[in-house]
C-alpha cells in the first residue's frame, strides 16, 4: 500500500516513490522497486563476485544493462587495451554479465555510451519510473521526470539480487527558476547559478523538483545538464516535470512504448506533475533573469561566480567560512580579489555526462567554427555516445572541431572521471564541461574550472579565460 493517503495533494515526487512502493524494513527504510538498472565496470565486478559467492543470481537481468564508459580511453580509434589500466574492469564486467544474461553496450556497440546518455537517449528510462546506478550522476535523467538514484556497491548487489532498493523517503524540495536567460547562458549556467545560492549541501536530504519558466523553457537535453548536477547540490535525486516537449522528445525512441502501448503511457505521464496545491518542505526561488554565464574558481561547484566576476576576499567572510576559502585559491594558484577573465588557459575539455549531448556540441562548435585552436592549449570533444558522435558527424561538426584543432575523441567518461588515462597536469588551468572541480579531480595538481560548452570553447580558442559574449558580438 501507498505510504500517504492518496487523496492528499502530492508532488511528482510522492507520485513516483508510492508507485514503486514495496513494503518498509524494520530499520525504518522504505523498498522501491527499480524499473531500470544500468551497471559500469568500475563497481559491477565487485557486486557481481559478492552475488556468485552467495550463490545468487540478478534477479531481473531483462530489466538491467552494463554499460562500458568510465575507464575505456577516448582517444581516436581506441579499444579495449588502449587504457592497460581499465582492461581487468573491462574485462570482468563482461563476464558478469554473460553469466548473468545482462545486455553489454560494449565498445563496439553501436549504442554504447556514457550510461546517462545512453539511457534517455534509447528511451530505456521514461517519465515516471525508477533508474538506478552505480554512479552519483544517475540523478542526469530526471530530466525526463524520473526519480534516479545513485548507489553504492553494497546497494548495488541488494538491487541486482532483489530488484529493489532500500531508502528513507527523501524530504520534497521545490527549486523555483524565474526569468529569461542571458546571451549564451545555457543549463550549466543554471545550475552553477543554483549552486551558488543554496551550495553543495543546500539540497541535502531532499528530493529536488526544478520548476518555473525556465526549467520550461530549457531543452531535455538542458534539463538532462540541469538535473545531472543535482549531485552536486547535495541531493541525490532531481527531476522536471515531463511537459508535451518530452513526450516530443520521446516518441518514436527504440526502448521506449510503441503503438497502443504509447497512448496508455502518455496518459498517465500527464498525471504526473506536481498538483497545484501539493505542499513541499522546501520552497525556494533562484532568479535567473538575464543570467550571465557562470564559472567555478575554487574546488567545490559551489565556488563561483559570473564571468565577469573575481576571486572573493576570503578576509571579509565569517572566521569559520575563511579556510576552505582559503585553501580553495591557494589550490587553484589564485589571489584574492582577482579577476578571472584573461587567466591563461592550458587545457579545454568537452563532454562528460553533462554536456556532451548533440546541442551541447553545437553550442561550441558555432564559437569554434572558422577558428584555431591557441598556442599552447590542448582541446578534446568527447561525444557523450555513439549514437551523438553519429550524429554531429553527420552535420559536419567533427570536422568544424578537427579543422580548429580538437582532438575528435571516442565516447566515454574521458577527463571528468580521469580512470582512462585522460588528464590534466599539475598546475595545468582547465576549462572543463563536467560536474567536478575537486583537488586532483582531472590530474594531480590539475586545476579545473567548470563552465558551459560556449565558455569552453571561447577559452579553447583564445587561450585564456573569455566572456564568450565577445566572441559573438552579445548574441
Amino acid at each position: 500500500m501507498p505510504t500517504e493517503a492518496t487523496t492528499t495533494p502530492r508532488t511528482i515526487i510522492d507520485k513516483i516513490w508510492q508507485a514503486h512502493f514495496v513494503g518498509r524494513r524494520m530499520d525504518g527504510r522504505e523498498l522501491l522497486f527499480i524499473d531500470r538498472h544500468v551497471l559500469h565496470e568500475l563497481h559491477a565486478p565487485h557486486a557481481f563476485k559478492k552475488l556468485k559467492a552467495s550463490g545468487r543470481k540478478v534477479r531481473r537481468p531483462d530489466l538491467t544493462f552494463s554499460a562500458l564508459d568510465h575507464t575505456p580511453a577516448s582517444s581516436p580509434g581506441r579499444d579495449d587495451r588502449t587504457n592497460p589500466e581499465g582492461k581487468a574492469f573491462i574485462d570482468a564486467v563482461r563476464e558478469g554479465s554473460l553469466e548473468n544474461g545482462i545486455r553489454v553496450f560494449d565498445l563496439d556497440d553501436p549504442e554504447h555510451g556514457i550510461s546517462h546518455v545512453v539511457a534517455p537517449e534509447l528511451g530505456m528510462v521514461l517519465p515516471g519510473a525508477t533508474h538506478a546506478v552505480p554512479d552519483s550522476h544517475a540523478c542526469t535523467v530526471g530530466g525526463l521526470g524520473a526519480l534516479a538514484f545513485g548507489c553504492g556497491t553494497t546497494e548495488l548487489e541488494h538491487v541486482l539480487a532483489c530488484q529493489v532498493i532500500a531508502l528513507n523517503k527523501p524530504k520534497r524540495m521545490r527549486i523555483r527558476l524565474t526569468g529569461k536567460l542571458g546571451a549564451h547562458a545555457s543549463a550549466k549556467d543554471v545550475a552553477l547559478r543554483i549552486l551558488s545560492q543554496i551550495g553543495t549541501s543546500g539540497g541535502r536530504g531532499h528530493a529536488i523538483e526544478f520548476s518555473g519558466e525556465v526549467a520550461s523553457s530549457l531543452s531535455i537535453e538542458g534539463r538532462l545538464t540541469l538535473c545531472n548536477l543535482t549531485i552536486e547540490m547535495g541531493s541525490r535525486s532531481g527531476l522536471v516535470a515531463p511537459d508535451d516537449k518530452t513526450f516530443d522528445w520521446l516518441h518514436g525512441r527504440p526502448w521506449g512504448p510503441q503503438g497502443a502501448m504509447w497512448d496508455r503511457a502518455l496518459s498517465y505521464w500527464r498525471t504526473l506533475p506536481s498538483d497545484a496545491d501539493a505542499v513541499f518542505d522546501r520552497d525556494i526561488e533562484v532568479d535567473c533573469d538575464g543570467l550571465l554565464p557562470h564559472i567555478t574558481w575554487g574546488t567545490d561547484p559551489g565556488q563561483v561566480v559570473t564571468i565577469d566576476g573575481r576571486v572573493p576576499d576570503p578576509s571579509a567572510m565569517p572566521a569559520e567560512q575563511r579556510g576552505p576559502v582559503e585553501r580553495a585559491i591557494a589550490y587553484m594558484g589564485l589571489a584574492p580579489g582577482v579577476a578571472l577573465e584573461g587567466l591563461p588557459v592550458h587545457r579545454v575539455f568537452i563532454g562528460s555526462c553533462t554536456n556532451a549531448r548533440l546541442p551541447d556540441l553545437q553550442e561550441a562548435a558555432d564559437i569554434v567554427r572558422g577558428r584555431k585552436v591557441a598556442d599552447g592549449v590542448s582541446a578534446l570533444v568527447s561525444a557523450g555516445s555513439g549514437k551523438v558522435k553519429r550524429d554531429a558527424e553527420a552535420i559536419g561538426l567533427d570536422r568544424v572541431f578537427k579543422d580548429a584543432g580538437f582532438v575528435w575523441g571516442e565516447s566515454a567518461c574521458s577527463m571528468c572521471a580521469g580512470a582512462n588515462g585522460d588528464g590534466g597536469k599539475a598546475g595545468e588551468r582547465i576549462l572543463s564541461t563536467t560536474n567536478r572541480n575537486f583537488e586532483n579531480r582531472q590530474g594531480r595538481g590539475a586545476r579545473t574550472h567548470l563552465v558551459g560548452p560556449a565558455l569552453a570553447a571561447a577559452a579553447a580558442v583564445t587561450g585564456s579565460i573569455t566572456d564568450v559574449r565577445k566572441l559573438s558580438g552579445g548574441k
